[in-house]
């Protein structure tokens, strides 16, 4: 009876002890429409960000929909993250309706293919930071990890060894933050030279913006540093 109610006692304690998350939680918006090439890892990316937002206070919705890019229907989303999206996405009144959102301080987010859409809308390629030139075949090459501070990369060594497809950029804003860059001679194929940023972060037109190069394959996302990277630009843009 003694050690019922000691159990019962702790279980009191815990249930309530205040919540680190007050409030509702975040609203975070993953978009994930395609019109070119489609990423087979798409699911299994909306999948790991539901999961992670299970676990750090924010309520993902998921939509391939741009007809839902308004100025109204964005408002109450902290962050709008475009995974993997390819091509052009949006229209001219959706693309309006974006720009309004960051100008009021919303935040943006890519993963991977990011870079490889909306080309022909100059403002996006500015808040995504680099547009997609090529690639080579997916392969293992070393990363520098040239900010240990920032919320995406503090967990991580300051070289990362993995496999994925590294894209090379063109248009890249010199404003930027990088955080990781490629080291072109560990694998064949990378033409950006001896600083070949692959993720980055800044701040643009009122916004935030984080970009990862990274997230290319199915197994990325079952990745530990992959999936607290992916966290951490989360995080970041949220501004926690």
């Amino acid at each position: 009876m003694k050690k019922t109610l000691i159990i019962l006692f702790a279980f009191l304690i815990v249930a309530c002890k205040p919540s680190l998350h007050s409030g509702s939680p975040d609203k975070v918006l993953v978009f994930t429409k395609t019109s070119g090439f489609r990423h087979k890892s798409i699911e299994t990316g909306i999948e790991t960000i539901i999961e992670l937002g299970l676990t750090n206070h924010f309520e993902i919705t998921n939509t391939e929909d741009a007809s839902l890019f308004t100025t109204e229907y964005l408002k109450p989303y902290k962050l709008v993250l475009f995974l993997n999206t390819s091509g052009d996405v949006l229209n001219a009144n959706e693309e309006q309706a974006f720009e309004t959102y960051i100008k009021n301080g919303g935040s943006f987010m890519g993963v991977h293919a990011a870079t490889d859409t909306e080309f022909e809308w100059p403002w996006f390629g500015k808040l995504v930071g680099a547009y997609f030139v090529n690639h080579p075949k997916p392969t293992t090459a070393t990363l520098n990890n040239i900010n240990n501070k920032h919320l995406a990369t503090k967990h991580l060594p300051k070289q990362w060894i993995r496999f994925d497809e590294w894209y090379n950029f063109k248009s890249i804003n010199k404003d930027i933050n990088v955080l990781l860059t490629l080291d072109e001679s560990t694998y064949e194929g990378g033409n950006n030279g001896t600083f070949h940023p692959i993720a980055w972060y800044h701040e643009f037109n009122g916004g935030r913006s984080f970009y990862t190069g990274l997230g290319h394959t199915i197994e990325s996302y079952a990745e530990p540093n992959f999936r607290q990277h992916l966290l951490g630009g989360i995080l970041y843009c949220l501004k926690r």
